[in-house]
């Protein structure tokens, strides 16, 4: 089995270690974002039983109609894990808020690990910079982590693109047209609050599975949905 990854001791959040063996499934969720009717047919196609695992990439929140029936099901399903995401964070922080949630709600997400980990596989929202260690990388980053390039949000290279290096990341965050998989990442948001899609991996078979939305609950521009690809290594 893999060694787990090593945080940082100030990082501000926790770092939940599983154990993949354990489990006779896992399934990974992309950013749900209040769409409960839509997760709900996800969950519908999947299937899990109580021995299977579903770990979500954060973001179960905001922009959707329903984040309180998100949190609901996912706070209480025994099988069910999340990361925190930036919009977790953004509530947390008191930056938005969302008055249908209680008190408790946003106890639940301020306890959230940032990341999740078994054998060599790795989630969290945002991402990873390759060339540092992940033990150097602060909250900020793993919650937001997309461009390479200083304060680039959307200007290539993007680390998902050109990582080469284990572990192997699942992350959300960025909108993706499609999935994205790479042997050392996976992405997952495929913008289901935009119109796009909810999409789950399956561990064992290496599958995605998506489901379309009932509706568009937001609108998105083009040019901030990301058409991925799989970039040569880049040294910047």
């Amino acid at each position: 089995m893999a060694s787990p990854p090593t945080f940082h001791p100030d990082l501000g959040a926790p770092h939940q270690r599983i154990r993949g063996h354990r489990w006779e499934e896992i399934y990974v969720v992309g950013d749900v974002h209040g769409c409960r009717p839509t997760l709900e047919r996800l969950l519908s196609r999947l299937d899990p039983t109580p021995d299977e695992l579903v770990v979500f990439v954060g973001d179960l929140v905001r922009k959707g109609p329903d984040s309180d029936g998100v949190v609901d099901m996912v706070r209480h399903t025994p099988n069910f894990l999340t990361v925190r995401g930036n919009n977790e964070q953004k509530l947390i922080d008191g930056r938005k808020s969302i008055p249908s949630l209680t008190d408790d709600d946003l106890s639940w997400m301020a306890s959230l690990p940032v990341a999740i980990s078994w054998d060599d596989s790795l989630v969290v929202h945002g991402g990873v910079d390759h060339r540092k260690s992940i033990a150097e990388h602060e909250l900020t980053e793993l919650l937001n982590m997309r461009s390479l390039v200083p304060d680039g949000s959307y200007d290539r290279p993007y680390w998902f693109e050109t990582r080469r290096a284990d572990p192997r990341i699942f992350f959300g965050h960025t909108v993706l047209s499609e999935p994205f998989e790479t042997p050392t990442a996976v992405g997952l948001d495929t913008g289901c609050v935009y119109g796009g899609q909810l999409t789950a991996y399956q561990c064992s078979t290496q599958e995605f599975v998506t489901v379309d939305p009932e509706t568009t609950h937001e609108a998105r521009s083009s040019d901030s949905i990301v058409d991925p690809e799989r970039a040569p290594p880049t040294s910047t």
